[in-house]
């Protein structure tokens, strides 16, 4: 999304549930940073959570490149 990479990095919960996280990456070699956001909530099943992680990337993008 512009100069921003969004991945979603789902992982799984000991009680067979997912927890969402995202990354977003932007830049390049050493004036690179990458962001990872881990939320509270789980969900059943990876896709959920991939979606939910990459709606969460894409909302903080859209409100970090937002003209002021």
């Amino acid at each position: 999304m512009g100069k921003y990479r969004i991945a979603a990095c789902p992982r799984p919960l000991g009680c067979g549930r997912f927890a969402a996280q995202v990354s977003i990456a932007s830049g390049r070699g050493s004036a690179s940073t990458d962001r990872v956001m881990r939320f509270v909530d789980d969900f059943p099943t990876i896709d959920d959570a991939a979606r939910y992680a990459i709606a969460q990337g894409i909302d903080w993008v859209s409100a970090v490149t937002k003209p002021h």
